[in-house]
């Protein structure tokens, strides 16, 4: 659909809403909605016979969407609907990497819209992944204006993070450890191009900023 008067009327058969935000995001004073939906086709679920990680895998893919609300307050008109940068659960022994249940997957902070998505395998590796995207709505699209990044090697402690401001061309790597609160910084600066569009980032755990810089 799209147009509803709320997040639940955007749903279309075969899917359920995971997650959902609100707030402004188009500056007008009123209140958005960010929401994430997920589809719950039976056939998508699969059995893992192997079995390292859980029994089944819901491969159902997600979508994730954005309404304004109309001037006249009687209800939401569909501005965004992307289905790549949450990407399908596909391995049995990696987390789904939305966690619906966390109220900080999705949310919309100061006019912008946040997603989180996390990586963390149960077996065939010591790394984990926390990222975190910062969109904006300028120039008719949600551009992407901030990329928070922090690795975490369980066998070693080690920790690295990376946070770029794509407004101030800006980053900033962090280096550290578990086992103490001293990390070493450096900073780089960007060279100057077009932000790009929430649809130009594609599957969110293949986003390699340092190509996109």
């Amino acid at each position: 659909p799209r147009e509803a008067a709320s997040a639940e009327g955007f749903v279309p058969p075969g899917w359920q809403l995971e997650a959902q935000a609100r707030g402004d995001l188009n500056g007008d004073g009123k209140a958005d909605l960010a929401f994430v939906l997920h589809a719950t086709d039976p056939k998508n679920v699969v059995a893992n016979p192997d079995g390292l990680g859980v029994k089944s895998l819901d491969t159902n893919p997600r979508i994730l969407a954005a309404a304004f609300a109309r001037v006249s307050g009687d209800g939401y008109d569909l501005v965004l609907e992307n289905h790549a940068l949450i990407p399908r659960r596909t391995d049995p022994v990696m987390d789904d990497p939305f966690d619906s249940v966390a109220a900080s997957g999705l949310e919309v902070a100061r006019g912008t819209l946040r997603l989180r998505l996390g990586v963390f395998a149960s077996a065939g590796s010591w790394g984990m992944s926390n990222m975190t995207w910062t969109f904006r709505w300028q120039t008719g699209r949600f551009e992407l204006i901030g990329y928070d990044r922090t690795d975490t090697n369980r066998g070693s402690g080690e920790i690295e993070g990376l946070s770029i401001n794509y407004l101030t061309r800006r980053a900033k790597r962090t280096a550290g450890s578990i086992e103490s609160d001293a990390e070493k910084t450096r900073w780089e600066t960007l060279a100057r191009g077009p932000l790009l569009s929430l649809d130009e980032v594609g599957d969110g755990l293949e986003f390699d900023p340092d190509s996109r810089r």
